[in-house]
């Protein structure tokens, strides 16, 4: 694993994922709950646009929303599956330059594409409480779209130069990148080459993203929360307010684990190595896996859909 590069130029470069640091040992029991997270991301992301989908009754703005979060964590599992699963089971250790960078696109971009789909999920609840009875004619199903398209265009537009800058790199240090998939951060950390351009722009990248949006959601709370508070009676206080709940859940899923690996990346230098890759894979994984279980959960037409679909399934083999 202590293989160098003499200066090497990025199409011939080969890495080495190391898992977990200084856990190798137990990769095949690490494996296990991984695999179990896989499985509830990717059947219970699934199953929730099965039904949305399919059911006529969730054609409305709210589960449009929840559809594209559903997609977005199918993205993100999809894009960790392979190395991650690779490695814990087969000891498949070595991505290509340009396999590497096309992970990490698409990593960034469906973790960008996340953060922005909790904003609109957060505007079309402020709308849905402060005006309802305008609420069908502002999320109109063209304008959802482009809400949709705006998502995308603004994660692929922001992570293009991103790519392109580790393109320019020279890498001459260790081969060994310190995760189970390929991370900005972590590819950036092996040139020997004057990283600050493309370490300014990561960061930019970050807080034009996850930051603006983690701000317009506080925003948009802080109305809604005005919101409720204006009505009048306690019971539709109440019902208005448990329409929020899965959605913050949600927020709080995504954002706290983010913060946790950025204080750990810039504070906990003492950390063992294992920690920081560990917190990396929850912050990927466990919202993918969550997501579906607390809609499913908390949101009454998704749980009764879900339960009429396994209904119908079981009087058909009875």
């Amino acid at each position: 694993m202590s293989a160098f590069f003499n200066n090497t130029s990025p199409p011939f470069l080969t890495f080495f994922l190391m898992g977990v640091p200084g856990l190798e040992a137990a990769h095949s029991w690490i494996s296990i709950p991984f695999c179990f997270l896989y499985v509830i991301a990717l059947s219970g992301n699934s199953m929730i646009l099965f039904v949305i989908i399919t059911e006529s009754s969730l054609h409305e703005p709210m589960y449009y929303f929840l559809s594209m979060l559903s997609s977005t964590d199918l993205g993100l599992c999809i894009s960790t599956l392979f190395t991650v699963l690779g490695i814990f089971w087969f000891n498949a250790r070595e991505i290509s330059f340009n396999v590497c960078l096309a992970q990490m696109f698409f990593i960034h971009l469906f973790t960008f594409m996340e953060s922005s789909v909790l904003l609109a999920m957060a505007f079309d609840r402020f709308v849905a409480i402060s005006n309802p009875l305008r609420y069908a004619t502002i999320l109109t199903h063209s304008r959802i779209i482009q809400i949709g398209v705006a998502i995308i265009t603004r994660g692929t537009v922001i992570l293009i130069p991103l790519v392109l800058l580790l393109r320019r790199l020279s890498f001459c240090h260790s081969n060994v990148l310190h995760h189970s998939y390929c991370f900005h951060p972590d590819v950036m950390k092996l040139s020997c080459s004057d990283t600050k351009v493309n370490s300014a722009f990561g960061l930019t990248a970050i807080i034009s993203t996850a930051g603006v949006d983690s701000i317009f959601i506080l925003l948009s709370y802080i109305l809604i929360i005005s919101s409720i508070l204006s009505i009048a009676s306690p019971k539709e206080r109440k019902k208005a307010f448990s329409t929020c709940i899965s959605h913050v859940t949600a927020v709080a899923i995504f954002y706290i684990p983010l913060i946790s690996l950025s204080f750990v990346h810039r504070f906990g230098k003492r950390a063992p190595p294992y920690v920081p890759t560990l917190i990396a894979n929850v912050y990927l994984l466990i919202p993918p896996a969550m997501n579906p279980i607390i809609y499913s959960v908390k949101t009454k037409q998704i749980r009764k859909t879900i339960l009429k679909v396994f209904h119908g399934k079981g009087d058909q083999i009875l």
